[in-house]
């Protein structure tokens, strides 16, 4: 995970004019109280781990605190619509993933217009997708895997964040690019401690991080 410290500074100058949307907010000096940043995902995904990054360096800066606000469930789509839903003052953001657009054109009924109803303040993070498996699974690179994957249809277990979200459009993609078999696997909450702990042989994690 790439993140600049120039990125921190761009996101604290578009954040400081975020209040221009507003005639109260203009007479006002901004922050003059907490901000809430909206994520996502669950405490403990590297999503989250970037926003608290960045909610510290914010608070540091601006003399404001930035609170964590995590708001997991629908792809993102929670958080999206309680960010939507606040007074559009610049007090509530929301830290965008490359899920929302995904969801844009996945969800046909949303109680929001993502390109309409949020508007991009400052880019702070590039991160690659990547695939881990156990070390127990004998393929060291992708070819190998595919070739494994191939050989056992069905019997590969590969799991994401959750039912629409950016890694598992992704784990589709690789399915329908390279003919494999996937069982896909979504976690409701972290996937992290099966990542980290003695997950399963036949278990596969898309990721972000």
């Amino acid at each position: 995970m790439k993140v600049p410290r120039r990125r921190f500074l761009h996101l604290a100058a578009g954040a400081a004019a975020l209040p221009a949307v507003s005639r109260i907010a203009r007479a006002q000096t901004y922050p003059a109280r907490p901000v809430h940043l909206i994520v996502g995902l669950p405490a403990g995904s590297a999503v989250d781990i970037l926003a608290r990054l960045v909610a510290q360096s914010l608070s540091e800066r601006l003399g404001q605190q930035f609170v964590i606000e995590n708001r997991p469930g629908a792809g993102g789509n929670l958080g999206a619509e309680v960010a939507v839903r606040a007074p559009p003052d610049g007090y509530t953001l929301l830290l965008l993933l490359s899920a929302y657009t995904v969801n844009a054109t996945l969800y046909e009924k949303l109680s929001f217009n993502f390109l309409r109803d949020i508007t991009p303040v400052a880019s702070i993070a590039d991160t690659p997708f990547v695939i881990v498996v156990n070390p127990s699974v004998p393929a060291k690179t992708i070819p190998e895997f595919i070739a494994y994957a191939r050989a056992n249809p069905g019997k590969l277990n590969m799991a994401s964040v959750g039912n629409g979200t950016a890694p598992h459009v992704f784990g589709e993609l690789f399915k329908m690019m390279t003919g494999v078999d996937l069982v896909h696997v979504p976690y409701r909450g972290s996937l992290y401690p099966d990542l980290l702990g003695a997950c399963p042989r036949n278990r596969i994690f898309l990721d972000d991080n």
